[in-house]
């Protein structure tokens, strides 16, 4: 059984075949795929699989806290396992492709940003955008 469909499982989550197709493709995408994507990767497997149904289930996953979404530039939502360990991320304007990274520099800058302003940091997301330096 893959993390996803364990931790819906867990949360007491009705598991059809179909959300368990979803759960698999989540939990082995190393990319932050959007819905249509999602859709092409678990309609592979099942063909039976609609799209409406993939939205439906990435839904579901979210509100159980199991997905995160993000909305990067570009307009589709793009969705991974919600992380158990804080990261950011870099996306290449270029490609598309999102790279995860931690930077204790950054996240200590980011707090004393925050109490320099007289509040304490309980949440954050940095998200970069940028393009390869070979241009």
């Amino acid at each position: 059984m893959d993390r996803i469909e364990q931790l819906c499982i867990d949360k007491g989550m009705r598991m059809t075949d179909q959300r368990r197709t979803i759960a698999r493709v989540l939990s082995t995408a190393s990319d932050h795929p959007d819905v249509e994507e999602l859709h092409r990767r678990a309609h592979a497997i099942d063909p039976h699989i609609s799209i409406a149904t993939v939205y439906r289930t990435v839904r579901l996953f979210e509100e159980a806290g199991i997905l995160t979404r993000h909305d990067f530039h570009g307009g589709r939502s793009r969705y991974e396992e919600a992380p158990e360990i804080h990261h950011d991320h870099l996306i290449d304007m270029k490609t598309g492709r999102v790279i995860e990274f931690v930077d204790e520099e950054i996240e200590a800058l980011q707090a004393a940003i925050a109490r320099k302003l007289g509040y304490r940091l309980i949440d954050h997301r940095l998200e970069l955008y940028a393009v390869p330096l070979e241009e």
